[in-house]
């Protein structure tokens, strides 16, 4: 019987996976090192809840320089989390919620895969005292 439930658990994991294609670990280090850092989770937290932004508007009331918010943009572009698009002289910056997403997916596979360990661990002790 233990073996059954093994084998659907395998099966609906095999099924998960084939939903939607997870990021890889060389894809999922730039887009979390990108976000581990203040400013640009900042900036990201910015764009989410204002929409599109000039480097201008990002800049207002801040203490960072348009150079340095630039720097930091770049660094969010190649993670694939921004992009810009050019308005007359203007860049302006949109965050790409597919990649915020994938984030999320792996973050909630991760933590999916922490929870079966406890449970795993659980079941060890409570049948090993």
């Amino acid at each position: 019987m233990a073996t059954a439930g093994r084998n659907n658990s395998q099966i609906s994991s095999a099924m998960s996976k084939a939903r939607s294609s997870p990021l890889k670990l060389s894809e999922a280090a730039p887009l979390f090192a990108a976000l581990g850092d203040e400013t640009r989770l900042n900036l990201v937290s910015r764009l989410c809840n204002e929409g599109p932004l000039s480097i201008v508007r990002l800049s207002e009331n801040s203490s960072i320089t348009r150079q340095a918010i630039t720097k930091h943009l770049r660094a969010l572009a190649d993670a694939g989390l921004v992009h810009d698009t050019q308005k007359g002289r203007e860049r302006i910056w949109e965050l790409r919620p597919q990649r915020i997403e994938k984030a999320r997916e792996h973050l909630a596979r991760i933590a999916q895969e922490w929870d079966a360990a406890l449970g795993r661990l659980q079941t060890f002790l409570r049948d090993n005292p």
